[in-house]
């Protein structure tokens, strides 16, 4: 049996994280992966697929390109499921590859198999190459990640029934599609298969599209996917699924309403991948949904043993993970490790048109008793807006409203996503409205929309006829 000073069960982002920090440090470093390709959800089910996707649907498409005059946008040729995925293959197969190499190169022993625990150091290895192998760990990271929730009535043994896992292995793009599920992943797939011209009906039991968003930027993101072609079905539960045929289900909403469709894709939440663990053995506690308790410094209830990543629940994303991978083996090893996550954490939507924000929102800034102003600006006042054709996305930023320091960044359009870290910086600066008057940004880019934004409240302050003057001018570029 061979020990190591360190043993990651699961090779996600958290997992490789931790065992690049602790390989930089001089530890030895064990990876038990349930299969040979690294990743995890991140690389081979999650985001990294979802969004290759996207930009391929935005590709074949030409949604991109539709305010573009003169140009025919429509679907350019008919698209079969073999172009549609042939990106995605593409690109996960060659990150594959880099995290395989780049394990080899920082010599990380690589067990793929399912792990499960015998005494508290000591790990379990099956796999139908190898058979079982035993490892010991001084140290122990859990990072198991997480799994599409599979909830009744819906029978996913039939072909037509999808998670978002599974969904990657349609053999057919169906001509009607129901999403069940209106959160994030919910969301992306819907718009992903809307704009490849498939009929989507994304169905939710709540009244308002993720609810955590600023309410401004939901409503105006509800529009949008309705103006490419989703049916939203709100307040609505599914109380009935029956497959009648191949590619024909029959759907009953709790409205009583029905709905005949050709496949649906069940996005209703993920649970932690812990069943396989033997955590109870160890002393490990666990949460509700199978999540493991950890403390600040993602240290469970046995010392040694650390989790990090879908497999302890919210925030749940790729960029996170990697963050708590990473302050789980500073803490471990005494690396002057620092408690829970950065102050602001980002958040990115991959949906058409991307949502992004960081910060505060109108509804929490009301709610905590803050007075703030609004400093808006739409990309069709901006000359790059105007370039790409985005006529509906915008930039809201909140400012407190005594010294105009910068509270909240909210971004809907083209490169939402990339534009919000201009934002984040500005906030964990401290910054108030002044930077992005006194900074010069490059043109014509949309990151010059910050400038614009933050103006707003400051001429606003200098007085309201300067500002409609201002309106006017950058309107008519």
């Amino acid at each position: 049996m061979k020990t190591y000073d360190l043993v990651v069960i699961g090779g996600g982002p958290a997992g490789i994280s931790a065992a690049r920090t602790a390989v930089i440090h001089g530890k030895t470093v064990a990876l038990v992966n349930r299969v040979v390709e690294l990743g995890g959800a991140t690389v081979n089910t999650g985001t990294l697929p979802s969004k290759t996707l996207r930009e391929t649907a935005l590709a074949l498409s030409g949604v991109q390109a539709r305010n573009l005059t003169g140009l025919d946008v429509s679907l350019r040729r008919e698209a079969n499921v073999a172009d549609f995925l042939h990106h995605e293959q593409d690109v996960k197969t060659g990150f594959n590859a880099t995290l395989a190499q780049w394990t080899q190169a920082l010599k990380i022993d690589l067990f793929p198999g399912t792990a499960s625990f015998e005494t508290p150091n000591t790990v379990r290895v099956k796999s139908n190459a190898n058979g079982e192998q035993t490892i010991q760990g001084e140290k122990i990271l859990i990072a198991t990640g997480s799994s599409p929730l599979r909830p009744p009535p819906f029978p996913f043994d039939r072909p037509e029934i999808y998670d978002s896992d599974t969904i990657l292995n349609l053999d057919c793009l169906p001509k009607k599609l129901a999403v069940v599920g209106a959160g994030v992943i919910g969301s992306e797939y819907a718009c992903i298969f809307a704009a490849l011209g498939v009929e989507v009906h994304l169905i939710d039991g709540r009244d308002t599209l993720l609810p955590f968003l600023d309410a401004e930027v939901s409503q105006a993101l509800a529009v949008a996917m309705e103006r490419n072609g989703i049916v939203l079905h709100r307040n609505e539960r599914i109380q009935g699924c029956v497959v009648t045929g191949p590619n024909q289900i029959d759907l009953k909403l709790s409205s009583g309403a029905e709905l005949q469709v050709g496949a649906v894709l069940v996005a209703a939440g993920r649970k932690s991948n812990t069943a396989e663990l033997n955590l109870p053995a160890v002393g490990v506690a666990l949460g509700e949904h199978g999540l493991i308790k950890v403390d600040e410094f993602y240290c469970t209830s046995a010392p040694h043993i650390y989790a990090a990543g879908d497999v302890i629940g919210f925030p749940a994303l790729a960029s996170t993970s990697l963050e708590q991978g990473h302050r789980a083996m500073r803490h471990a090893f005494n690396l002057e490790a620092r408690a829970g996550l950065p102050s602001l954490l980002p958040t990115g939507i991959f949906t058409i048109p991307e949502v992004s924000m960081v910060g505060e929102t109108e509804e929490t800034l009301k709610k905590k008793g803050i007075d703030y102003v609004v400093g808006r600006w739409p990309f069709s006042n901006s000359i790059r807006g105007r370039i790409i054709g985005d006529t509906n996305g915008f930039l809201k930023l909140l400012f407190r409203k005594n010294d105009l320091k910068l509270l909240g960044v909210h971004v809907l359009g083209e490169h939402a996503t990339e534009m919000v870290h201009v934002g984040l910086i500005a906030m964990l600066a401290g910054a108030t409205a002044r930077i992005f008057d006194e900074a010069c940004f490059n043109l014509p880019t949309l990151s010059e929309i910050y400038k614009f934004a933050a103006r707003t409240v400051l001429l606003e302050r200098a007085g309201a006829n300067h500002l409609e003057v201002f309106q006017q001018f950058k309107a008519q570029i």
